[in-house]
């Protein structure tokens, strides 16, 4: 090939020396006209030089094919051997797949919803899955949800910082359009005020949006619903609008790059050590208080944890009876109770026990009985450098998210308390084939302990009772519980959409309690 170029180049120079000669022999040619031809022979430089790195190309390409998959894989001979051999290995290269996006759904837009989310990430997870399934029955144009930054934690975090929001936006696109904001004009207008700003009814039907909702949004152009948590209800909506719920939650909603990419260094970590157990201990500072319950905690502690639930105007119930509120299974277990319902459910001491938590309150004073029992205590401060975290510090949503991808892969997830995290992760899990979640009977539990405790109940009764009340609670297949007129306690729908799961056969599915 090099010959061919080399003899290319040479009939190429001869062509411009024979131009020239024309030029200089012809007696009519002016002085003036030596610029044309200087210009003219620059260009026709520039056309050979571009058909020679092009015939290059093409003959590249073409033995690229003939001896491997990629040109990289080797170069043609003319290049000598030693730099063949430096040459890129294909077969290292990751084929990245074509990722096809859905068809947009086309629509007539009957304005726009904005939202701002309140609470914890779960909280604020579940109901972005429900404002999106609201705006898609509405045909709005929704504008990807606002994170809260003024709760408990004050976490700066944006939505951005926290999901993929192109693919957000992007696995959505068939379902309902989502923009970053609003366009200018109408940005302009809400700067300005001109804004309809409310909060929806809670545990609302589909309908009360079609008819309360729909039309402001018409009138108004733009509307902000500004406190979204448990705002559609769990049971009734339609099943497009329950399986779209699910989509969001299952599929839409993927955490950044950088957090899922940190979420496996940890439970790649775990898995070479093993199986593992991650346990949502619920037992900070800011639950004890806002919760009142105070087991095993000494006078000072009790005293904190009082005059923090009166710092927070917000937490509305502030005189609390602790022991009526433990007995009644409202309190989240001590670390331990925790330790010994393990151990009662004869959980395997050798197994890696991930605390999915903040800062547990009390310390190692109170981590001592659960450490002795399960001496494979780790976290991800503990598994991780303190560069990978750097970033996370001070982002308590983000570090929640880290949790949250590593509590989806246990062997074994146990949440000491029904919040947020716990029903929302348990749904998921199901939704992933049904992985074993305990849920523990709180109120049978700590009835259970202490009797144990006080020696009226010996330690095979208590492990057999304890194994026996929780023998369907494994995150089996079960509907969800239904209480018409009585939204609040019905069981969440995140926390077993089985709308959207794979069911297995009818007479395996157990009845709604």
């Amino acid at each position: 090939m090099c010959r061919i170029d080399r003899e290319m180049r040479r009939k190429w120079s001869l062509d411009l020396m024979g131009l020239k000669k024309v030029a200089c022999g012809g007696e009519k040619v002016k002085i003036s006209s030596a610029s044309s031809r200087s210009k003219m022979k620059l260009w026709m430089i520039r056309a050979l030089t571009t058909i020679l790195l092009w015939t290059c190309f093409v003959q590249l390409t073409a033995l690229g094919e003939t001896w491997g998959p990629s040109i990289l894989k080797g170069w043609p001979s003319c290049f000598h051997q030693e730099s063949a051999a430096g040459a890129l290995n294909v077969e290292s290269v990751p084929k990245v797949p074509v990722h096809v996006l859905p068809p947009k759904r086309v629509y007539k837009n009957n304005g726009y919803l904005m939202v701002s989310c309140n609470g914890g990430l779960n909280q604020m997870r579940s109901a972005i899955c429900d404002m999106v399934a609201i705006a898609r029955y509405l045909n709005v144009t929704l504008i990807v949800p606002e994170l809260d930054k003024t709760s408990f934690w004050n976490d700066p975090s944006e939505f951005r910082d926290i999901f993929d929001v192109d693919h957000f936006i992007t696995s959505l696109r068939d379902e309902v359009r989502i923009l970053k904001e609003l366009p200018p004009r109408l940005k302009r207008r809400v700067e300005l005020g001109m804004i309809y700003i409310m909060p929806p009814i809670s545990w609302s039907d589909i309908s009360y949006y079609h008819n309360q909702i729909l039309p402001l949004i018409k009138k108004y152009k733009v509307v902000h619903l500004n406190r979204t948590d448990s705002r559609l209800a769990n049971n009734g909506q339609p099943m497009d609008i329950q399986k779209l719920r699910c989509r969001v939650n299952f599929s839409a909603l993927k955490f950044t790059p950088q957090i899922e990419e940190l979420g496996r260094k940890v439970i790649n970590v775990l898995r070479k050590n093993g199986p593992y157990l991650v346990l949502h201990l619920r037992y900070e500072m800011d639950m004890l208080a806002f919760s009142g319950c105070t087991e095993g905690c000494n006078n000072v502690e009790v005293e904190e944890l009082t005059r923090m639930r009166y710092a927070y105007p917000w937490w509305k119930e502030k005189v609390i009876d602790s022991d009526l509120k433990r007995k009644d299974g409202l309190c989240p277990l001590t670390p331990e109770e925790t330790a010994v319902t393990l151990k009662a459910l004869e959980i395997d001491q050798s197994i890696q026990v991930y605390i999915a938590a903040g800062e547990i309150y009390g310390g190692h004073r109170r981590m001592a009985s659960l450490a002795a029992a399960y001496p494979n205590l780790v976290r991800k401060e503990t598994l991780l450098e303190h560069a990978d975290l750097k970033f996370f510090q001070n982002h308590s949503s983000q570090m929640a998210a880290l949790d949250y991808l590593v509590s989806l892969e246990s062997d074994i997830f146990v949440p000491t308390y029904d919040g947020n995290m716990a029903k929302v992760v348990e749904g998921h899990r199901r939704y992933l084939g049904y992985k074993k979640t305990i849920l523990l009977d709180r109120k049978f539990l700590v009835e259970l302990i202490d009797q144990y405790n006080s020696g009226s109940l010996n330690w095979n009764d208590f492990s057999s009772a304890v194994k026996e009340a929780h023998a369907e609670r494994m995150g089996n297949p079960i509907k969800r519980l239904t209480i018409p007129d009585r939204p609040k306690e019905e069981d969440y729908f995140y926390s077993n959409p089985w709308e959207c799961l794979q069911q297995p056969e009818e007479d395996e599915l157990l009845s709604s309690i």
